[in-house]
């Protein structure tokens, strides 16, 4: 580490304003006020400015500069602006979505910006390891800029000089020199001074022929109080990228189901949904509804379990019951740091299709009936007289592929397809047959069987949004020291007043942070008081 010597002798760093013993300007001639050095770190050398030689002091370098803080700050607030422009994937009204699902919500609601947006990475982009890796940088940043300005600010300050350099005291905004009265009793001055400071709230450390009083110096400390804050908030935020600290899941349960929670241990029963409505009396004032309704309440009863089995890879769900009630909008089943919330429905959904399967070569006769599961249909059923049914193939959402091949569009019943085979014990009778759109298509000309349309299952489908969020307590505890930080700050300045006595004159200088005019004000008032032979110089803002 290099260094440079004062003329009072003291050796400081490289980097080093003013003399960490004297306080005088090292290398700058004091013409002008403005010309002196920047008293935020009170002169001192930041390991920035003194170490630049390796690997590990070039990586400080770097992150200490405020201009790269500040860039990384830009470049978040327009990667997060970008992330707005389209909802994120865990917003989009797609139910259970695959990724082809995604993908092709974007496209279909937004055309081509919707595909670009998809494609570049932006549907999932505050959890994007880039996104990730800039918190990251501002978080370094913020540790780095803050050692590397706090320490040098630290050592200043605990051990504050009284005995000033004529120029640093010079140098200061506020400053007023006078020549002594002969026979002036030094020592009653400086006391007399001192008793004026304390009243107004100074402390107050004093040699013999020189004074410094000063209040407010934890506001000093109010930046780097807002610095731990944020880096606390940012330590909470990148603590939801561990697993079990944060979850943010959308699952669709349709009424008698049973789904595992994604990523727990968990699993939610949908025992029942219901929505309630508004009656005419209990409308505060008559309203034309134009024959419609107004929904009352929104309400899942569910069962909460846990899977004793979850660490253990391929066994089976061992379910245990661990809290039922219901799930109303704003009120969530809770369970430890586990919320579950009434986010969505699907009423009246198609849950199952009924058959009645005939024989049309006996009289239209009813052999038995068929059910076709929707969601989970069964790959064979047997029906009466040792005839089966098997389905072949299935298709919920059923699309002519470009290829000439059936496909699905998603995997919600909306438009479905199922292909069916009919045959008994022996393997004889072989018919096979497909339901679409209400209609039934038969691989023979002149079928034996034939299916009578029942009344299909309907179903209610609740939509819970499952959250946990164990970096909460560490984000409000993070904004709670910011503010705190910025209270400090912004309510209250670091206020400094000399009084030092050199060759027969008398010189008295103050600075602040902020607030010059009641700096100045309380400056007046110790001349004033003590009739301190002082004129005070005007200088422009230190």
């Amino acid at each position: 580490m290099d260094q440079r010597k004062c003329e009072c002798g003291h050796t400081n760093p490289v980097g080093t304003l003013l003399c960490e013993s004297c306080g005088k300007p090292l290398d700058i001639e004091i013409l002008e006020q403005t010309n002196f050095p920047d008293m935020r770190y009170e002169g001192m050398a930041r390991r920035s400015q003194t170490y630049t030689k390796n690997m590990v002091d070039q990586v400080w370098n770097y992150f200490s500069s405020v201009k790269i803080a500040i860039g990384i700050i830009i470049v978040i607030l327009i990667a997060s602006a970008l992330g707005t422009v389209f909802p994120q994937q865990q917003y989009i009204p797609v139910p259970v979505p695959t990724e082809a699902d995604v993908a092709r919500f974007y496209t279909n609601t937004y055309g081509t910006l919707g595909t670009i947006y998809y494609q570049l990475g932006f549907h999932n982009l505050y959890s994007s390891w880039w996104f990730v890796t800039l918190l990251v940088m501002l978080g370094t940043s913020l540790v780095i800029c803050s050692l590397d300005r706090v320490v040098p600010l630290y050592k200043a300050l605990k051990k504050p000089r009284l005995n000033q350099h004529k120029s640093f005291l010079k140098g200061q905004k506020v400053f007023a020199e006078g020549a002594l009265a002969p026979g002036t009793d030094q020592s009653e001055v400086l006391a007399g001074s001192a008793r004026v400071l304390q009243k107004k709230g100074y402390r107050v450390f004093q040699t013999d022929r020189a004074l410094m009083a000063e209040k407010g110096r934890f506001s000093r400390w109010g930046p780097y109080t807002n610095h731990i804050g944020l880096i606390l908030f940012l330590i909470g935020v990148l603590m939801r990228s561990i697993p079990g600290f944060f979850l943010d899941e959308y699952v669709w349960v349709r009424e008698g189901e049973t789904v595992a929670i994604p990523n727990t241990p968990y699993y939610v029963k949908n025992v029942e949904y219901k929505t309630e409505y508004w009656t005419e009396e209990e409308m505060p004032a008559k309203l034309d509804l134009k024959g419609g309704v107004i929904a009352k309440n929104y309400q899942t009863d569910a069962i909460l379990y846990l899977n004793k089995n979850a660490d253990l890879p391929g066994a089976k769900p061992d379910l245990v019951e661990i809290k039922n009630g219901p799930i109303v909008v704003n009120h969530p089943m809770v369970h430890d740091s586990l919320y579950l919330y009434q986010s969505g429905m699907q009423e009246m959904q198609l849950g199952a299709l009924n058959f009645n399967l005939v024989d049309l070569k006996n009289g239209n006769k009813q052999i038995g009936q068929i059910k076709v599961d929707l969601y989970n249909p069964a790959q064979e059923q047997v029906i009466a007289n040792g005839i089966k049914v098997r389905t072949l193939d299935y298709f919920p959402d059923f699309i002519m592929g470009k290829d000439g091949k059936p496909a699905t569009q998603t995997n919600l019943p909306k438009n479905p397809m199922v292909a069916l085979e009919i045959l008994d014990d022996n393997g004889k009778l072989n018919e096979k047959m497909v339901y679409l759109q209400g209609s039934v298509l038969t691989q023979n000309s002149d079928p034996r069987y034939g299916l009578e349309f029942k009344k299909p299952d309907l179903i209610d489908i609740t939509g819970l949004n499952v959250r946990m969020d164990k970096a909460v307590p560490l984000i409000y505890f993070g904004s709670f020291i910011f503010m705190i930080g910025v209270a400090m700050g912004f309510f209250w300045q670091h206020r400094r007043i000399w009084v030092q006595f050199q060759e027969g004159t008398i010189l008295l200088a103050a600075h602040t942070n902020k607030n010059w005019f009641g700096m100045r004000r309380e400056v007046d008032g110790l001349v004033e008081q003590m009739k301190l032979p002082v004129t005070i110089e005007e200088k422009s803002k230190a």
